[in-house]
């Protein structure tokens, strides 16, 4: 008789991986491990390690990962200003790696051969948990329930517990299905799937409602050091702290809802509503900053790439060897993006009222529209018309073709000799 497989859960308490870790004992042979990361669920973890080893599971590990979340992961994308399709703060994607990272980490210390996790064949977290995971051990196996087992719906899942005696809260109604962490909460699914819809009022768990927020502005400011965020109002902070406080002050003035149809990575568009108050108010303060700081061509440089760096966020590659140049050339940027933002909080806005570095390459001598000694606007002229040179070879080469196809070289020579003259 051979010996039973060890596989380690990613568990969460839901429904679900409930049910997972039932089957996986009772149909798969299997000894469970359970693994839970904390990434700022809260409440969410209370009671859990009972449950797991209740239900059966051989051991549980709950691992505070919380500063690893924010400081190696929510961070570097802050740095790199990376937003999914003009909203997404990436909040989901950005837990996934550190989750597929202490998966890889539990089964190589529990000598587990298999991973497994409750994602749908039809979501963008199956890619983000595989991918990492193979990236960082080949020789992983891994158990996807939802894309083997015949169950196809929620209630399947609710009657299988019935039908096992496993204890969940879940009901049949699905309002929506809720990812929370320190970085954002997100919602999808249930009677958000008709993007005409408009999420119910009380659905929100980190912001007030924009429409209920204070009466009063409320002014907020944000220092960074080479990139990273290290005092909010003078007081410095960890990285929790920090993304903590900023959740706060934001969550208080409804700021950081969003409202999306995005495209996922296997090619079906979803539509998500997230709330992001303190990635919201970092992301801004950032921008800010290195307005003042970065060179020009170097900031243009880094934005061209900002795109792709995002997309390797949102479809987990982040252990790819292409997301570990993007990486190190995000943080080679970041040096000296060292200053100060003051954004003011309203009603679910937040804007840049001010900006301050010690470095700055704004110089106001230059900047002035009044009298100044330090720039000749004469010079502008000749800038300009070196600037236009191609624009006036194309337009002339392009007109010759028009009027004398035949001899078009000679033609436009003619032209550009009269404007050089004149």
């Amino acid at each position: 008789m051979s010996a039973r497989k060890k596989v380690v859960l990613a568990y969460s308490g839901g429904l679900d991986t409930s049910v997972m870790l039932h089957w996986l004992q009772a149909t798969q042979d299997c000894d469970v491990v359970c693994m839970t990361a904390d990434l700022g669920q809260g409440e969410e973890l209370d009671g859990l390690r009972e449950k797991a080893l209740g239900s059966g599971a051989v051991a549980i590990h709950i691992l505070d990962l919380r500063d690893t979340f924010v400081r190696d992961y929510v961070f570097p994308s802050i740095m790199a200003n990376a937003v999914y399709e003009g909203y997404y703060l990436l909040g989901t994607s950005l837990a996934r790696p550190p989750i597929a990272k202490a998966l890889v980490e539990v089964a190589v210390a529990e000598d587990a051969q298999a991973i497994s996790h409750g994602a749908t064949g039809k979501g963008n977290d199956q890619v983000r948990f595989e991918l990492g995971a193979y990236c960082l051990k080949p020789d992983i196996q891994v158990i996807a329930p939802w894309r083997t087992w015949p169950y196809r719906s929620r209630s399947d899942l609710i009657q299988y517990c019935r039908d096992h005696a496993i204890p969940v809260t879940a009901t049949a109604a699905k309002p929506y299905s809720i990812d929370r962490n320190l970085l954002h909460s997100s919602y999808e699914g249930g009677i958000l799937e008709d993007p005409w819809a408009a999420p119910p009022d009380d659905m929100f768990k980190l912001t007030v409602d924009p429409r209920l927020a204070p009466d009063a502005a409320e002014d907020v400011e944000i220092e960074f050091e080479d990139g990273v965020p290290v005092t909010v109002n003078g007081q410095r902070l960890g990285p929790v702290e920090m993304l903590t406080r900023c959740n706060d002050l934001g969550g208080k003035h409804g700021v950081g809802r969003v409202d999306l149809v995005e495209n996922r990575y296997v090619g079906i568009k979803s539509r998500g509503v997230y709330e992001t108050p303190g990635g919201t108010l970092l992301y801004h303060a950032h921008r800010a900053v290195e307005s003042l700081v970065l060179d020009r061509e170097v900031m243009a440089l880094r934005d061209g790439l900002v795109p792709n760096f995002t997309r390797l966020i949102y479809n987990g590659y982040w252990f790819s060897p292409e997301m570990q140049l993007m990486l190190g050339f995000m943080r080679s940027v970041q040096k000296g993006v060292s200053g100060v933002a003051r954004l003011r909080l309203y009603k679910g806005n937040a804007w840049v009222t001010g900006r301050k570095a010690r470095n700055s390459l704004y110089n106001p001598e230059y900047s002035t529209f009044e009298a100044d000694k330090v720039y000749n606007q004469a010079d502008a002229d000749g800038f300009i018309k070196l600037n236009a040179l191609r624009l006036k070879l194309n337009t002339y080469r392009d007109r010759a073709m028009l009027d004398n196809p035949t001899d078009a070289v000679a033609s436009a020579m003619t032209e550009m000799r009269k404007d050089f003259i004149e």
